[in-house]
């Protein structure tokens, strides 16, 4: 850092934001003397919070019916979740016990979700390049398992046995469908919200209309890799319509046709009705079509990753 310059830190970003009307003089190497008029109220700077702890008050907010408690301890975030201290351990969220094998695992996702679609734009050399060596990635296994232990732990989930005590039978939009007893209402609501939706909006009721099948609950890895999938716990759900007309839904299917997968536009991938789409966030369920790896038949229970980038959740029970 130069001498005499103020700096900002960007929470959860691990870089500086500068501003040149921000540097002071500086006499050779000696840094600055600041002299506080004894007129002028002290002001005391507070750090922003950490990636750590915004990641556990998201988590907090997310889920306040089972977990209790966070705080700072030895240095670092941790979350209390049925009498046990999760470590956020650079968002690997591990129990105290196995924090000296923090390396033997992949971090969870914490990522930025959009409010809004972006723009589609094709992507540049270097984010090309990136995308393709992820995708190498993936294909060859993903590398190191995601830490699992808080959402085995969240959702009372260890192995199959466990998953099956814990999903029930749900009708949601006609089809019926396993879930975790614990998004039950959710679905309820949300499904009640789209058939409103679909009375004035012929969007919504095409798309009712067509949808071909819905799954749900199935004990398996993220394809490709090493990692539990959200399906395995019960809180994603696929709607897959009758009839594709051509358009793109997964990277990874779209990748065995065509190994540039990143640059099909929107407009060539099959899209729920943004509608659709609101009515799912507003009760915590992402969508799979505002990742970079999109998904576009897929939605899942994060109520966290709404929470940690400001986006409310409206939906009313």
């Amino acid at each position: 850092m130069e001498p005499g310059k103020i700096v900002a830190s960007v929470p959860g970003s691990g870089v500086f934001d500068t501003a040149d009307d921000n540097v002071l003089p500086v006499v050779s190497n000696v840094p600055p003397v600041f002299e506080l008029n004894p007129l002028t109220p002290a002001i005391n700077i507070v750090a922003p919070p950490s990636r750590a702890e915004q990641v556990m008050n998201a988590l907090l907010k997310s889920h306040p019916k089972r977990i209790k408690d966070i705080a700072n301890t030895d240095g670092d975030w941790a979350v209390e979740l049925n009498g046990k201290w999760f470590f956020y351990a650079e968002g690997k969220i591990l129990p105290q016990n196995l924090l000296p094998q923090a390396g033997s695992f992949n971090p969870q996702p914490f990522y930025n979700y959009p409010k809004e679609m972006p723009a589609w734009k094709r992507p540049d050399k270097q984010e090309a390049e990136r995308l393709s060596r992820l995708t190498i990635l993936r294909r060859g296994g993903g590398g190191q398992a995601r830490s699992q232990f808080f959402y085995d732990e969240l959702w009372g989930i260890h192995n199959r046995a466990d998953a099956w005590e814990q999903v029930k039978t749900i009708r949601f939009l006609d089809k019926s469908i396993l879930v975790h007893h614990a998004v039950l209402e959710e679905l309820a609501l949300i499904e009640l919200q789209i058939k409103r939706e679909a009375r004035t909006n012929k969007l919504v009721r095409q798309w009712l209309d067509g949808i071909g099948s819905i799954s749900a609950w199935n004990w398996r890895n993220i394809a490709d890799t090493q990692s539990t999938s959200n399906h395995a716990y019960g809180i994603a759900v696929d709607i897959q319509p009758k009839n594709i007309r051509g358009l793109e839904t997964y990277w990874l299917w779209t990748s065995q046709k065509r190994e540039d997968w990143w640059n099909v536009p929107y407009s060539a991938r099959y899209q729920p009705p943004v509608a659709v789409i609101k009515i799912f966030e507003s009760y915590g369920f992402i969508w799979g079509g505002k990742w970079a790896f999109y998904d576009t038949m897929h939605f899942e229970y994060r109520p966290e990753i709404l929470a940690l980038n400001n986006i409310e959740m409206t939906g009313k029970y």
